[in-house]
């Protein structure tokens, strides 16, 4: 009989259509659950990721305020992250996945109660973003530890795209159909959408099966967490990818300033579709990225991709029209997503199973404080400069950062998949572990 995920069992052919996108890793029922899982609920958090700062700029008329949203996220976030990594190594990541969906949906549920009041509060919106963000440092760390246990080690890089795909795709619908749903049924109906994505999504994530912690886990404790720092420290190599994202998104990111910009191109659907953009652009690099398995300086990659971040950044800033705003924001966005999945490729072919819990944590932090940060500092910056100077600006501020980054981190700038001794023990370990669960079964 034929296989019903047959169509999946060629790189790049979906049901006879040719595609340049790897779809291998879709034949694992415990991976395709769980990304069609987290497909759905990202595509909430993306209504939600329009809604809130669009919210916030309506009951405040204050850029600052919006920043300051990114301040609520981060503190929470840099403990809960730490944290969540030390529990993804050692209990069910499954569980602690699952737990978390949980606390999320009702977080959405806690912002659509404060919509439904005739005199919504803006601090309870802070309080649910807070609660989240705590919620999420525990989910990512088990969901990145996740994927290298559901899949073989040569799929790796197939499942960096295909995430990243979804993320792109989650994104930019959820941004459009937020900006469109704030237009017809408001704020209120905007966060009940968010929190039916996530009752969809427990569903799913119920069918995946348990992913156990390793034979050697150790017990979440503060030592725990140091043994992480400890082994994040002693590779350079990843220590660039963690700082070379934070500089190019603390400098780069202006999307606390996009309620304020996009009011010159109309209502919320031009909001909307700004945020929507860049999200178009990574969505095209996912579905051409098979080339990206074929490149081998990782670092370099990522080095000017995000150099070309923040030259998309500087376009989007002197844009006066939403098409070429959105074209330059589009191109940003697809410079993100490039270093995103060599990112995404170089953390989960190099890090051991037994720490990948605690430095998905700490790859968290990198990739989350940045924008957050970026936040804070690009609505401070319009109070000085204005919405306009502030984006442009950051985004000459991110690609002249690149460039010192990479001459100052020479072993990052070097790296080589083929032959840095972490990837070479990483396939070995990865095949030792593969060849015993296949004599299992």
């Amino acid at each position: 009989m034929e296989n019903r995920f047959d169509c999946f069992s060629k790189p790049g052919r979906l049901c006879g259509v040719r595609l340049l996108l790897d779809l291998k890793p879709m034949r694992h029922r415990d991976f395709r659950y769980l990304w069609i899982g987290l497909f759905v609920t990202r595509l909430g958090t993306g209504i939600t990721f329009v809604t809130v700062p669009y919210q916030v700029f309506k009951l405040t008329r204050s850029s600052m305020i919006v920043g300051l949203l990114g301040v609520a996220q981060i503190i929470p976030l840099v403990f809960s992250a730490l944290l969540g990594g030390a529990f993804a190594d050692a209990v069910d990541r499954r569980k602690l996945v699952r737990y978390s969906e949980i606390g999320l949906l009702l977080c959405s549920a806690g912002l659509a109660s404060n919509a439904a009041l005739e005199k919504p509060h803006v601090w309870p919106i802070f309080l649910m973003v807070a609660c989240s963000s705590v919620l999420d440092g525990f989910q990512r760390p088990a969901l990145e530890a996740m994927f290298p246990r559901l899949v073989p080690h040569e799929e790796l890089a197939a499942v960096s795209a295909l995430n990243s795909f979804r993320g792109s795709v989650s994104f930019l619908a959820g941004p459009l159909v937020g900006g469109f749903l704030i237009t017809w049924v408001g704020v209120r109906g905007s966060y009940i959408a968010d929190v039916l994505t996530f009752v969809v999504s427990l569903i799913l994530l119920i069918q995946v099966r348990a992913v156990p912690p390793p034979d050697d886990a150790e017990r979440p404790s503060i030592e725990s967490i140091k043994t992480g720092l400890r082994y994040a420290r002693s590779r350079p190599e990843l220590i660039g990818t963690y700082v070379i994202d934070i500089v190019a998104m603390f400098f780069g990111m202006p999307l606390a300033l996009l309620p304020g910009f996009s009011e010159r191109f109309g209502d919320a659907r031009a909001f909307g579709v700004l945020n929507a953009a860049p999200f178009v652009g990574a969505m095209l690099v996912n579905l051409t990225s098979r080339w990206t398995t074929k490149v081998r300086r990782h670092g370099r990659a990522i080095v000017l991709a995000a150099s070309a971040w923040g030259l998309g950044i500087v376009g989007l800033g002197f844009s006066n029209q939403l098409w070429i705003a959105f074209v330059c924001f589009a191109i940003a966005g697809g410079a993100d997503m490039i270093s995103g999945l060599f990112r995404m490729t170089m953390w989960n072919q190099t890090i051991p199973d037994s720490v990948r819990g605690r430095l998905a944590g700490i790859e968290m932090i990198s990739y989350s404080t940045g924008p957050l940060l970026g936040n804070v500092e690009s609505g401070a910056a319009a109070a000085w400069v204005g919405i306009r100077g502030a984006i442009i600006s950051g985004g000459i501020l991110c690609t002249g950062g690149s460039a010192i980054l990479a001459a100052a981190l020479p072993e990052f700038w070097s790296y080589d998949s083929c032959t840095h001794p972490a990837a070479v023990e990483g396939r070995a370990k990865r095949g030792q572990s593969e060849n015993t669960e296949t004599t299992r079964l």
